[in-house]
């Protein structure tokens, strides 16, 4: 496994493509509002990412087991909907929750961030979700560092989601992030036998997109027919949250933010 270490000129070039993913997350977060569709929402982000200059990264993904390419610049995965929701004419829904999922490259570079938002009032388990996911994110953010092992990390992200009750996705996992979308290590928010077995040492320079998945039931998921969306086994309701993250001397540092 080969992981690429990241000059500060490429560190900073990732910022610029981040910039924008976060630009189209906060506009989202505005606009994400009971009546609104995901197609609304995914037809915002087209603007935003083309009036960067820059290429929506989700767009035209293929995918052996669908008969499409994926069609949008964003995933948009309503409540049991875990990743890889697809923008349709679909409305929100007061007490919905809706996780965006997007990428932009830039000049070459690439950034992808995630959020999950509350449309209106939504349930106080519901809500407790989104904030459990939410401190997941941080905590990794917290722990990593140069010299840190990725199983330390990820044995306290799993910890603390197993402890509020709530399931940690396995299937789905993080990821190196720089020229291209996925690329290595895994990165993966709990520890398996596998991780074990290759763990990963924190080195400054190492760009990684992390994103937990937690689910309010079990961790267990299911593909649709559509052979995109990936939905909770149990239909519970399901939240994410990712930064592309820098390894620095100081620590984490997310890249995906606004100016």
């Amino acid at each position: 496994m080969a992981v690429a270490i990241r000059s500060d000129k490429e560190i900073e070039r990732i910022r610029d493509a981040g910039r924008i993913v976060a630009r189209v997350l906060n506009e989202i977060k505005k606009q994400a509002a009971p009546g609104v569709t995901t197609a609304q929402l995914a037809e915002l982000s087209d603007n935003i990412i083309a009036d960067a200059g820059a290429i929506a990264l989700f767009k035209g993904v293929p995918n052996p087991a669908a008969k499409f390419d994926f069609p949008a610049s964003i995933c948009a995965s309503f409540n049991e909907q875990v990743v890889h929701g697809i923008p349709s004419e679909r409305k929100l829904v007061a007490g919905d929750v809706i996780s965006i999922d997007c990428g932009a490259k830039l000049k070459g570079y690439c950034g992808d961030a995630a959020v999950t938002i509350a449309v209106g009032t939504i349930e106080p388990e519901l809500q407790r979700l989104l904030q459990v996911t939410e401190e997941v994110l941080a905590i990794a953010l917290a722990k990593s560092a140069p010299g840190v092992y990725w199983s330390q990390v990820a044995r306290a992200m799993q910890k603390h989601a197993e402890d509020a009750g709530f399931g940690v996705v396995r299937d789905y996992v993080g990821h190196g992030i720089g020229r291209h979308m996925h690329e290595d290590p895994k990165v993966p928010n709990f520890v398996s036998s596998e991780l074990r077995a290759n763990d990963l040492l924190l080195r400054k320079g190492m760009v990684l997109a992390i994103e937990p998945m937690v689910n309010m039931g079990t961790w267990r998921v299911k593909v649709l027919k559509d052979g995109w969306t990936v939905v909770t086994a149990d239909g519970k309701p399901s939240a994410h949250f990712e930064h592309t993250v820098a390894i620095t001397n100081d620590g984490a540092q997310a890249l995906t933010v606004a100016d």
